[in-house]
């Protein structure tokens, strides 16, 4: 059973964050409230032709990130941020000949113009 703890700081930080994110949760309503406040609740829609075009991290994901450290978070990076972003449909890094890529822009212009 010990060798399941890889990292226990890592363990430690898990646990921080949880409690971390239910602060969070109190503050803002919801994480979703929290995270979505950053784009102002509408996705960033990028048009890379090649995956390799994709970054690893951005401006805003370090911004988040930094923000994320001030409220006590541990072990989160702007690279994990940027993956959560694309995860959760902040960020539409879709390339531009993917099939999801269109559809999630007319998901996004029908949700802008019904709400």
């Amino acid at each position: 059973m010990e060798n399941i703890i890889k990292n226990r700081n890592k363990i430690i930080a898990s646990v921080n964050n949880a409690q971390r994110f239910l602060e969070i949760q109190d503050k803002f309503g919801s994480f979703d409230k929290y995270i979505w406040n950053f784009v102002d609740r509408k996705p960033i829609i990028n048009s890379w032709n090649k995956i390799s075009e994709l970054p690893a991290k951005t401006k805003l994901s370090e911004d988040i990130n930094r923000d994320l450290k001030k409220r006590g978070f541990r072990y989160v990076g702007p690279t994990i941020v940027y993956a959560h972003m694309q995860a959760i449909g902040i960020v539409n890094d879709h390339i531009t000949s993917c099939f999801r890529y269109n559809q999630l822009i007319n998901l996004c212009n029908n949700n802008n113009a019904t709400g």
